[in-house]
């Protein structure tokens, strides 16, 4: 087998935005991330909602037009 063909496998730390620091072993020396198992919300469970123009409440709205359409007919075809 020929010498050098494969890059150098090494101690490398995947750093995070949020400051979480993790060792694990790559082939490049650092690797920076911008969310990790420490931050990310459904690791956390912590939730954020970022309502801009309403988006969310409209989609509350429509959510809720749809869900009672969908009991009003499955209550006429119980009536059949």
């Amino acid at each position: 087998m020929k010498a050098e063909t494969h890059p150098r496998y090494q101690e490398a730390e995947i750093r995070c935005a949020c400051g979480n620091v993790i060792k694990t072993r790559s082939t490049k020396p650092t690797l920076l991330l911008g969310i990790c198992n420490a931050c990310h919300p459904f690791y956390t469970g912590t939730q954020k909602f970022v309502d801009t123009a309403g988006r969310v409440d409209k989609f509350q709205q429509r959510l809720a037009k749809t869900a009672a359409a969908q009991a009003a007919t499955a209550a006429k075809k119980k009536k059949k």
